[in-house]
């Protein structure tokens, strides 16, 4: 093999690699989990400034699990003092913090709005080189006042798509949550992701967001999707109004029959005291995660 063939072929093998199944159509293969703490379980203490970003690493490190999934709406600071000296300590401790949660809404109905969440969406992209997350995360947000369900989810995709040139650029996957909105149900967010028609592009995956019915088949049909996953305790049954506990076991099992790669993250939005009760579903999370890997 020439140098020109052998940098080819590398060079397709590692656009491969970062590619979402469901773009690569790779034949699923062994499972492989890592386990995260996504900061949006601890709101109300980050909100009244009682726990820090810092002791969110903390609570890995006692909890023994892998990452941080941060969100960026109360960071004391964006200066790079802040951002790197961050970055530091969760390296010192071994802790990966492998994602970021921005604001960016993407079914604006003109280009001038759509140009403004873009403009946001490259800001907190260089938070997360800052931060050394390869993940961020966005939403579909509301259908415009006037616009089908059709012209929403083309407007997100349009801005998914230009989107993803920009955290291409940098290395960096941008993951769609479904989270209320336009991205209620499986179908409509997967179709956002597929019409953005990018490897840099993906579904995060909130196993506790969709509404009913079939909650575990809407997950089921966006694991080929996920880039990464929020992982709930609770879930609306078919009624619209009751809430159960989530069979973690059977989250699992479908994670692992597709062959998911990736974080599964904690976002705890029950009623009970978080920090009571989140450090013992972290280990619970990490002894399924060992369980079904491989």
């Amino acid at each position: 093999m020439n140098r020109r063939s052998f940098l080819s072929t590398t060079a397709a093998a590692v656009i491969g690699a970062s590619m979402p199944r469901a773009a690569s159509r790779q034949t699923p293969g062994k499972a492989r989990f890592r386990t995260g703490l996504v900061a949006y379980s601890y709101r109300q203490a980050l909100q009244a400034k009682t726990m820090t970003y810092e002791d969110l690493i903390r609570i890995a490190v006692d909890t023994g699990i892998d990452g941080i999934d941060m969100t960026v709406y109360w960071l004391p600071s964006t200066s790079d003092e802040y951002l790197l000296g961050l970055r530091r300590f969760a390296y010192k401790n071994r802790v990966e913090i492998y994602s970021i949660g921005t604001r960016v809404r993407l079914a604006q109905p003109t280009a001038e709005l759509r140009d403004q969440q873009l403009t946001e969406l490259r800001k907190w992209l260089d938070v997360a080189q800052k931060l050394g997350a390869t993940h961020v995360r966005v939403f579909g947000g509301n259908k415009p006042e006037g616009a089908t369900l059709d012209e929403a989810i083309g407007f997100a995709a349009e801005t998914l798509k230009r989107g993803a040139e920009d955290a291409r650029a940098r290395g960096l996957i941008l993951g769609v949550e479904d989270d209320g909105g336009i991205t209620d149900y499986a179908k409509e967010t997967i179709e956002i992701v597929k019409r953005a028609d990018s490897p840099w592009v993906g579904m995060n995956l909130d196993i506790g967001n969709f509404r009913p019915p079939a909650v575990y088949d809407q997950i089921e049909m966006s694991i080929p999707y996920a880039v990464s996953t929020h992982v709930k305790t609770e879930m609306a049954l078919d009624d619209g109004k009751t809430r159960a506990p989530f069979d973690w076991d059977r989250v699992f099992t479908m994670f692992a029959a597709h062959g998911f790669r990736g974080y599964m993250g904690l976002e705890y939005e029950a009623s009970g005291d978080a920090g009571a009760v989140v450090p013992g579903y972290l280990r619970r999370l990490k002894e399924l995660a060992v369980k079904y890997s491989g």
